[in-house]
């Protein structure tokens, strides 16, 4: 093999080093000024010796400064005498200043436009503690930090780090334009891989109160948040604090996979059951998704965690007159065991903790006031008797399987549900779902649900309930558009026909809720905010993930709205100690009621969340009562 010559070595040692970048190439122009200086300063007191203004010869060291003068600035040049071979030696030693600072601007030029560069590609450490991760980017996130930034709302330097795939000025971009101020919540982005471990060390995890991991806009997300869990809780080995991570599937299947990747640091959604039980729960009782966004959201009352030392020794039932402004649902143990709507005899012991609804944890203290109850107001009324019932579902997407099979779970035997829907799919799932239903029959036609004459040969008034879903097998906004023609056509039959039948419909964008407003339709579900709000709220405490779990846990205390006339006197004036009285009695919660009459006013549409106790109010026969129970 033949050998390089030293002259290709010390090319290719020097090519190494000005590879490494602006500092050193500002090494080597310091070099070579050193250079150019000690050989100019030589050769003048050797060639051309100067005097200073007494006569005395100047030295070595005098004539390297004077050197290094004519090379730092050129206009030092013009003040020597314009005779001898100094003045030579000076112009080349300003000729190579001038090439020497020209190469120093713009390597120093060029070095800070990469580090802007890199500064803009979001690749440098966020050197932050206590702030929130969030690990992905979906239409989700903006629900997420709009949402941390009113639960930050109270502290003076919060942030939140973003992580995504993405361009860094975009997603700061768009940030902004969608959400606007911040308040006193900083947004970090950061461009990186969410299932890269490295990529994640950049936003500082082991700092971080929480991790929130959206789901991804793949065609299958959840491999993507199995990957995503994996890197977080098995990326850094040497770490010694757990992680506070929170996360959704998209598909039921897959709540056990993510589990075992997300380990005890995980608290995983399973969006799909979710999702569909509320739906189906709407579906029966109007108005149940914005008691849930009103309770997830951080803008009005959430569910907060107390404990309340001189409650011990007392019932449940006297817990729950015991406040004016908080609505007391339940009790968590010591052991964090959750029990929503216990018995009322059920007594608090020391070391539990009251589980409350109030507008904020400020406002969660006892009343000393005797609560006002009307025992002539408190009626007690049966239950209406289980009867089939008949649902109609327009429309087909990868959760209509769920809804159905959470419908057969709540529905009396012999009761049915017709599905009308032109999607491709539609047909080969409901086969199978036929099998696996216990009481509810399944008839299927394929129509285009947003042709009039097709809604009007279903005759809609005979059905009890009426779900509108958003197709999957098109674009998010085009599948909202199909369903706002399906409501408007339906709202113009009612009218005309003089019918009424409750209606629910799903919305893909929460933007769309607006326009929707003018169909009428008794209840929109907005299946991405609903679970980006449960997000953020578990990831701004972790406690609530057991509250929520027994929340929508089918075996316990559900949300129900009840008709009025079970609890009060109707037309009556009455204070909601009355209310809550009656309801205790009854074996349940109550935490609000809904005024028909407002039902289509937004934003709260007649729905009254956690309200003062002491307050009069006038319930009618179409009002309800929002209750905890078991049925």
């Amino acid at each position: 093999m033949r050998k390089p010559k030293p002259r290709q070595r010390l090319r290719y040692r020097f090519d190494n080093t000005m590879s490494k970048g602006a500092p050193a190439l500002v090494t080597w122009l310091v070099l070579v000024t050193f250079a150019l200086v000690a050989i100019a300063g030589t050769l003048v007191v050797l060639i051309s010796p100067q005097t200073d203004e007494e006569g005395n010869r100047l030295g070595f060291f005098d004539s390297l400064w004077t050197s290094l003068l004519h090379v730092l600035d050129p206009g030092t040049v013009t003040a020597d005498e314009p005779t001898g071979v100094f003045v030579v030696i000076m112009m080349a030693v300003t000729i190579g200043g001038i090439v020497i600072v020209s190469s120093l601007v713009g390597i120093l030029t060029t070095g800070l436009d990469d580090k802007l560069t890199d500064l803009r590609k979001g690749r440098s450490l966020v050197v932050e503690s206590g702030h929130t991760v969030v690990l992905g980017w979906s239409d989700q996130i903006f629900t997420v930090i709009s949402e941390l930034v009113e639960a930050n709302e109270s502290e003076r330097r919060a942030c939140i780090a973003i992580l995504a795939d993405r361009d860094k000025v975009e997603m700061e971009d768009e940030i902004k334009a969608k959400l606007g101020s911040t308040k006193t919540t900083k947004i970090v982005c950061r461009t990186g891989n969410p299932v890269d471990p490295d990529d994640i060390r950049i936003v500082n995890p082991d700092a971080a109160k929480s991790i929130i991991l959206l789901t991804s806009g793949e065609p299958d997300p959840d491999a993507q948040l199995v990957k995503s869990l994996l890197a977080v809780t098995h990326g850094n080995p040497d770490r010694t604090e757990p992680y506070h991570v929170v996360a959704s599937v998209a598909e039921s299947r897959n709540l056990p996979a993510a589990r075992l990747a997300g380990g005890r640091e995980a608290q995983i959604i399973d969006a799909d059951d979710v999702t569909a039980r509320l739906m189906v729960q709407t579906c029966r009782q109007s108005g149940l998704s914005v008691v849930y966004t009103d309770l997830l959201d951080f803008g009005g009352d959430e569910i907060y965690l107390a404990e309340e030392p001189r409650l011990a020794g007392y019932s449940f039932g006297q817990a729950q007159l015991a406040y004016r402004k908080s609505s007391v649902i339940g009790i968590q143990t010591p052991d964090a065991k959750c029990h929503l709507n216990p018995p009322a005899r059920t007594v608090i012991n020391p070391g539990d903790r009251l589980i409350l609804i109030a507008e904020d944890d400020s406002a969660i203290h006892l009343d000393g006031s005797q609560p006002s109850i009307v025992e002539q107001g408190i009626v007690a009324r049966g239950k209406h008797s289980a009867r089939p019932e008949r649902t109609l579902i327009m429309g087909w997407n990868a959760r209509a399987g769920s809804v159905l099979r959470q419908l057969d779970a709540y529905v009396s035997p012999g009761s049915s549900a017709d599905v009308v829907t032109d999607h491709p799919g539609a047909a080969a799932n409901l086969t199978e779902l036929g099998h696996q239903m216990k009481v509810l029959g399944l008839n299927y036609k394929t129509d285009d649900t947003t042709d009039r004459r097709t809604l009007e040969s279903l005759n809609v008034g005979v059905y009890d309930h009426i779900i509108v879903l958003c197709c999957d097998n098109v674009p998010a906004q085009l599948a909202d558009s199909r369903t706002l023609v399906t409501l408007l056509h339906l709202r113009d039959m009612a009218e005309k026909t003089g019918a009424k039948y409750p209606v629910v419909s799903e919305m893909s964008d929460d933007r769309n809720r607006g326009l929707a407003q003018v169909t009428q339709a008794d209840d929109f579900i907005v299946s991405e905010k609903l679970i980006s709000l449960m997000l953020t709220q578990i990831a701004e405490n972790p406690h609530l993930a057991t509250v929520f779990a027994d929340l929508f846990d089918p075996e316990g205390s559900e949300i129900y709205l009840k008709p009025a006339e079970y609890y009060v006197r109707m037309q009556m004036p009455l204070t909601f100690y009355t209310v809550a009285e009656s309801a205790k009695r009854r074996g349940e919660t109550a935490i609000g009621y809904r005024l028909a009459a407002q039902a289509q006013v937004a934003p709260t549409y007649g729905v009254h969340l956690n309200p003062d106790k002491a307050e009069t109010v006038v319930l009618g026969p179409n009002d309800r009562v929002i209750v905890l129970a078991e049925d």
